[in-house]
């Protein structure tokens, strides 16, 4: 038995044979046991004013399960009300900020029954509307609902390492959150979300989805300048300027946008394209549970090396 770590991980971790791995046990391609759902799923820290908020399952690229998602909500909530707290700084434990949905959770730790389910789409919108300025700070992987999460965020940091972009055409949905025509131009927006393609950090910096894009090893020390910087500003002040530019565009319409799924006409072509979906949509259930998702998603992205 061997250890493996990553950049950024704070402890070793076990990497067992497939011959050793346990039944009902989730375990990484490389063979290290994915923990079971906790409250350690997301990490809460205040200092100096700022709020700390560190999605914690890093050695699965921090992608959200129910219980991830679960946790950032309650996380989200807690500094919205702690006085203590003047900035918010959402990041990603390890290599990652977020890769996604976890798509393979469910099978392993699935929701329990009397939990109401847990929504991201919710999340985004209790950043949107937290009284308190919220920064991404994106190192490695946001594609995704990790994409929509950091953009989500009044203000996004990015390493220069960082992998970003809409993935969900690749696995034939739509995003649960519609935030892409909203950070860049109507064409930007069409190429990553109808292409599936991932971008570079300079590449988003230009598209307007990242502020600022800085080397890895000074990610940490740029975003926590940044957020004390605004901890120092007047509180009322920050309140009232965050809520007058958002207020600007959901008078231009972002609440609709945000939540086109509830649109008639939206979801009238959603039902459509499902069924005519399913069969493909059983092909790749059927993939993923004989062969894993590894392979399904080898074989899902070959066209997009």
């Amino acid at each position: 038995m061997s250890t493996q770590t990553g950049p950024g991980e704070e402890a070793q971790h076990p990497v067992v044979s497939q011959e050793q791995q346990r039944p009902g046990r989730r375990y990484t391609p490389e063979g290290i046991e994915v923990p079971a759902p906790s409250e350690r799923d997301v990490l809460y820290e205040v200092r100096d004013g700022v709020a700390w908020i560190t999605l914690n399952r890093p050695m699965i690229l921090n992608a959200a399960d129910w219980s991830l998602t679960y946790h950032l909500g309650r996380s989200l909530e807690r500094a919205e009300v702690d006085a203590e707290v003047r900035v918010v700084v959402l990041r990603g434990a390890g290599r990652a900020f977020c890769a996604g949905a976890d798509l393979q959770s469910a099978q392993y730790y699935p929701k329990p029954d009397d939990m109401p389910p847990p929504s991201m789409p919710e999340n985004g919108m209790r950043i949107w509307r937290m009284s308190k300025p919220v920064i991404a700070a994106v190192r490695g992987h946001a594609v995704g609902m990790g994409f929509q999460i950091a953009g989500m965020c009044d203000l996004t940091i990015a390493s220069e390492d960082a992998v970003i972009g809409e993935l969900q055409i690749r696995n034939g949905l739509t995003p649960p959150m519609l935030i892409t025509p909203f950070l860049t131009g109507l064409k930007e927006a069409k190429w990553i979300l109808l292409t599936g393609s991932t971008m570079t950090a300079p590449e988003a910096l230009r598209m307007g989805i990242v502020n600022q894009v800085v080397p890895g090893e000074e990610l940490d020390a740029a975003v926590e300048a940044l957020a004390r910087r605004m901890a120092a500003l007047p509180s009322s002040s920050m309140t009232m300027m965050k809520k007058i530019i958002n207020r600007v565009y959901e008078i231009a319409g972002f609440m609709e946008g945000f939540d086109y799924h509830s649109d008639p006409a939206i979801r009238d072509l959603a039902a459509v394209a499902q069924r005519e979906a399913d069969a493909a949509a059983a092909q790749r259930r059927a993939m993923m549970q004989a062969q894993g998702w590894e392979a399904f998603k080898a074989e899902r992205d070959a066209h997009y090396r």
